[in-house]
């Protein structure tokens, strides 16, 4: 009998000796033959004891994904691929690869719903692993290194403490062994890497979250490049600010009847910060600390001097 058999299964799958009783199996038939799990599954009676699909190639573990859930699965792949550099990924590699090729069957090649920004062209992210690797593991790095202000590469000594992603880009945190100073390293002008397995790592303590406190960016400052900012946004740029704040210090002092916005910010003034600040263009203004608010007026005067030659 099929209440028998659904009572067997549940012992074997689960180790459960309960008995199935016959309301419980009807209504899992009812639940089987609607949408409800996606499963529309052609179940009929005959001679009114016996059960059956009408369709003799239906089975429930060959279902075709719905639209909803096409989207979430590719989506998920689309994030997943931007960290096929990490090792921890890698034993998914063979469930991912059957995702893909599930999507690509059933999906028609349909355009993404959802882009990401990625350069698959960017330097250095071949050693990624690596260095997490060694994060994890406590393991003291030899990195061949040439900023681009050095006309010749160098080999350092570092205990790594953090890989941070900003701007598309990635950057080692590591502590110098020479000297205990923390270093910002971007991977893309990392020329090589080696373990130096016979220096013992320094354990220090590090938060990241209070290193880029006061920071935009990945570049920190010491204190006296600590400022109390205010900027003046205009009406067209004020809602993307206040939605998208610059910094968690960012505090609204004035709300103008223009629709424009004055807001305080507490950072470091690096050279992340100017990018972002002149990258508002004439829809956002310095009013203090003069200091800054002369700085950004000497770029942006430079910038007015190029295109008055033609």
């Amino acid at each position: 009998m099929l209440i028998d058999a659904c009572s067997d299964a549940l012992y074997e799958f689960e180790g459960k000796h309960s008995h199935v009783s016959k309301r419980t199996v009807q209504l899992d038939i009812q639940l089987m033959r609607s949408n409800k799990l996606g499963y529309n599954a052609p179940i009929v009676v005959y001679e009114r004891k016996y059960y059956t699909y009408s369709d003799e190639t239906y089975t429930i573990t060959n279902l075709r994904l719905d639209q909803l859930d096409m989207d979430i699965l590719q989506e998920s792949m689309d994030m997943l691929s931007q960290f096929k550099d990490f090792s921890l990924f890698q034993e998914l590699s063979g469930v991912i690869q059957k995702l893909e090729d599930k999507i690509y069957r059933e999906s028609d090649q349909k355009a993404p719903i959802i882009h990401l920004d990625k350069n698959e062209r960017l330097h250095g992210l071949e050693y990624l692993d690596e260095i997490y690797q060694a994060i994890q593991k406590q393991i003291v790095l030899s990195v061949t290194y040439q900023s681009f202000k050095a006309r010749n590469k160098q080999d350092v000594v570092v205990h790594p403490l953090l890989l941070k992603e900003f701007n598309n880009r990635w950057f080692l945190i590591a502590r110098k062994h020479e000297n205990n100073t923390i270093m910002t390293m971007a991977l893309d002008r990392i020329k090589g890497i080696s373990m130096k397995l016979s220096i013992p790592y320094k354990l220090k303590g590090f938060d990241a979250n209070a290193y880029y406190k006061n920071t935009i960016g990945v570049t920190v400052l010491k204190d006296k490049s600590l400022f109390d900012v205010e900027l003046k946004i205009d009406r067209y740029n004020a809602p993307y600010v206040l939605t998208k704040p610059f910094h968690h210090s960012q505090q609204l002092l004035e709300q103008n009847k223009d629709g424009s916005i004055i807001i305080s910010l507490r950072v470091h003034n690096n050279f992340e910060f100017q990018r972002l600040i002149l990258g508002f263009g004439s829809g956002l203004e310095v009013l203090k600390p003069r200091r800054l608010r002369n700085q950004i007026k000497r770029i942006l005067k430079a910038a007015v001097e190029n295109y008055e030659v033609d």
